[in-house]
């Protein structure tokens, strides 16, 4: 069991691929949510009576799918991404955001902070550097913070 806790727990792409499994297995629960729930409410806020093709415009000759441009269907997609990512975040990302914070590892965090090559205008600087990794500029000396 040891091993197997040490296996879960490692902070690389092994683990990233098992949270994508878990993602993935969410993505057909919200899927059918906003194909079933979400995108009719979509449709019957336009107004659309039953039959009709629901949300947006026909380009073509009436009644063909293939040239109706559905806005019902791309606001169903922009609220099933929504739900998704907050899933992800939610079930995957604090948890074992929390987890590795037990451990004293910390993931997800702020970056570190930098400075800016007033020559080049690279801003991923470490703050005590004197010179520019990229165009090998002076850098002026930026007050370490306490």
């Amino acid at each position: 069991m040891k091993g197997f806790k040490n296996f879960l727990m490692r902070g690389d792409v092994v683990v990233i691929a098992i949270g994508l499994v878990v993602a993935l297995a969410f993505s057909n629960l919200i899927k059918a949510f906003t194909d079933f729930i979400i995108l009719p409410i979509v449709a019957r806020a336009q107004g659309a009576a039953p039959g009709t093709q629901g949300l947006g415009w026909q380009l073509g000759a009436a009644g063909n799918k293939a040239t109706f441009l559905d806005l019902g269907q791309l606001i169903s997609a922009i609220i099933y991404f929504l739900i998704f990512m907050a899933v992800v975040y939610f079930v995957i990302v604090l948890p074992y955001k929390h987890i590795q914070a037990r451990r004293g590892i910390k993931v997800f965090g702020d970056p570190a902070p930098a400075q800016t090559c007033p020559s080049c205008l690279s801003d991923d600087l470490p703050l005590g550097a004197t010179k520019c990794k990229y165009c090998t500029a002076d850098i002026p000396a930026v007050p370490q913070p306490q």
